[in-house]
C-alpha cells in the first residue's frame, strides 16, 4: 500500500481533536510534521505523535519533498495563504471549514489546484454525522414525498465569550456564521443544491461578544424553504431536525456522538461503538402509511480522509471538492449582505 505523508499545519483543538486522530486511522496516510508554535500544543503533539517532527517553521513542511498532503487548520484568515503557499510547492491540501472568508480566496485557490493538477478539499465532516447520512438515506427512499420545509439546528449553551481568535472582529471569517454555519450549509447544499433566494438575520446575543453568535438563514427553493439556525444562547435545545413533506414529517433530537467521543480522547479503530447514537435519540418518522423510530446510521468521520487517500492515489473520485466548499462561501457571503440590506438576495449563478 503506498504511503502517503502527512504535514499538520496547525495543531490546536481543530488538528489535534477533529482532525489528527481520524487522520491516523486510515491506513496509508501518516503524520509526519506537525507546525505549532504554542507550548500547549507542542507537548500535545509530541505525546499524541512521538514519531512525528514538532516544527515552528511553516518552510520545513513546503520543502520537504517527502510530504505529500498538508492539512490547513490555522485560523481562517490564514487558510488562503496557507493553502497557496503549499499547493504552489506541489503538495495535494486539506483545508479546515470554512474554506476561506471569500469567494474570491476560494476561486483563487480552485483554479491553482487545477493548475497544479493537486487534491484541493476542504473539511466538511459534518456531512458523515449519523443523522445527516439517516436524512439522506431517507429523502432518498422518498418516504416523505415532496420535500417542503426543511430546518436544522446547531446550538450551544455558552454564556462566556472564549479568548480564540473565532471571537475576534478583527479576523475576517470569525463568527458563528463561518463557524457552525458552514457545517448546516454544506448539508443543505448536498441536499438540496443551490437555493433561489437567501434572507438571513445575523445578530450578536451575547454580553462582551465582538462578532455574530445567532443567526437564522433562509434558504429558498421553487417549492421549499431551508431554514438554518445556530445560536450560543440555548439552554433547551429543540429538534435538531425537522422535515416537512407531502406524505409526512421527520423530527429528530440530539446529535452524532464522534464530537464528544473525539473530546474525550477516543479513537474510531479502538471504539466497537464508533459513530452509534443512542436508540434514544433516534428520529421518528410520521407519514401517512406509517409511524415509526427511525434507526440512525453509523456516522463515521473516517469516510473524508479514506476518500482523500483514495482520490490521491488515483482510485476514488473527490468527495468534497473545492467547487461545492466555495459554494457554501457564497452563501455566507449573500447572508451578511441580506442582513445588511434587510432583504432577500438572489443567487446568481456564474
Amino acid at each position: 500500500m503506498k504511503k502517503i505523508k502527512v504535514a499538520m499545519a496547525g495543531f490546536g483543538k481543530g488538528g489535534s481533536i477533529y482532525n489528527a486522530p481520524i487522520i491516523s486511522s486510515i491506513e496509508g496516510l501518516e503524520i509526519t510534521k506537525i507546525l505549532t508554535t504554542s507550548a500547549e500544543n507542542i507537548k500535545t503533539a509530541k505525546q499524541d505523535f512521538p514519531e512525528a517532527e514538532v516544527i515552528s517553521e511553516y518552510d520545513k513542511i513546503l520543502n520537504d519533498h517527502e510530504i505529500d498532503l498538508v492539512i490547513i487548520t490555522t485560523p481562517n484568515h490564514l487558510h488562503k495563504e496557507f493553502a497557496e503557499k503549499a499547493l504552489k510547492a506541489g503538495k495535494n491540501v486539506v483545508v479546515e471549514k470554512p474554506f476561506t472568508p471569500s469567494v474570491r480566496e476560494a476561486n483563487e485557490l480552485t483554479a491553482l489546484a487545477s493548475s497544479q493538477n493537486k487534491i484541493l478539499s476542504v473539511h466538511h465532516n459534518r456531512r458523515f454525522d449519523s443523522d445527516f447520512l439517516s436524512i439522506q438515506k431517507l429523502l432518498k427512499q422518498k418516504k416523505l414525498g415532496e420535500i417542503v420545509s426543511y430546518t436544522s439546528h446547531f446550538d450551544r449553551f455558552r454564556t462566556e465569550v472564549k479568548d480564540s481568535w473565532k471571537e475576534e472582529k478583527e479576523n475576517p471569517g470569525s463568527g458563528i456564521l463561518y463557524d457552525l454555519g458552514s457545517h448546516l450549509i454544506d448539508q443543505a447544499l448536498v441536499l438540496f443544491g443551490l437555493p433561489e433566494e437567501v434572507f438571513a438575520d445575523i445578530r450578536i446575543q451575547r454580553k462582551n461578544a465582538k462578532v455574530p453568535d445567532y443567526f437564522e438563514l433562509l434558504l429558498f427553493y421553487p417549492n421549499l424553504k431551508v431554514s438554518l439556525n445556530a445560536g450560543m444562547l440555548v439552554k433547551e435545545k429543540g429538534p435538531t431536525f425537522s422535515i416537512h413533506g407531502s406524505k409526512g414529517s421527520f423530527i429528530k433530537y440530539g446529535a452524532d456522538p464522534q464530537e464528544e467521543q473525539l473530546k474525550n480522547g477516543l479513537k474510531p479503530n479502538d471504539s466497537s461503538d464508533w459513530g452509534l447514537e443512542s436508540e434514544k435519540i433516534w428520529g421518528t418518522l410520521n407519514t401517512i402509511e406509517e409511524t415509526s423510530t427511525l434507526k440512525s446510521e453509523r456516522g463515521d468521520y473516517r469516510i473524508f480522509y479514506q476518500n482523500i487517500y483514495n482520490a490521491i492515489t488515483g482510485n476514488e473520485e473527490l468527495l468534497v471538492k473545492p467547487e461545492q466548499a466555495r459554494d457554501v462561501i457564497k452563501v455566507i457571503e449573500l447572508a451578511i449582505q441580506s442582513n445588511a440590506e434587510k432583504r432577500r438576495v438572489e443567487f446568481l449563478v456564474p
